[in-house]
């Protein structure tokens, strides 16, 4: 892999208490991987990890922002990656409790894939 900018390079250390991470470059930014599971999205020298509806309000009620980008058709879209509050950056301990909350969320959309839409009876 390529070397990482300071920034991305510093996301990865505050996530490996965790478990095994590693990133990609995509999308002019980097996705970041925790035991295979795609947990967070690097853009603009800020760090946004994975929600769900589940997990969503306790990001919102610290305060964190949401991913928003600028489609080339100049909408604006927003997608379920929040950035973790200010002081999570600070160290892993800090961290540990917004990463958990995005593998959980990661873990649940996993699930969902290899679940199977249960049929109702018509």
């Amino acid at each position: 892999m390529a070397a990482l900018n300071e920034f991305v390079a510093h996301c990865v250390e505050l996530l490996q208490p965790l478990g095994s991470v590693r990133w990609r470059r995509m999308f002019g930014g980097y996705g970041i991987y925790l035991d295979d599971f795609f947990i967070a999205i690097v853009a603009d020298e800020q760090l946004y990890l994975k929600t769900d509806d589940i997990n969503r309000a306790q990001f919102v009620a610290a305060g964190c922002e949401p991913f928003v980008f600028q489609q080339k058709d100049g909408a604006t879209m927003e997608i379920k990656y929040y950035r973790p509050p200010e002081e999570a950056l600070e160290s892993p301990a800090l961290m540990q409790p917004w990463a958990r909350l995005a593998l959980d969320a990661a873990l649940r959309a996993a699930q969902a894939k290899t679940t199977p839409a249960r049929r109702s009876k018509a």
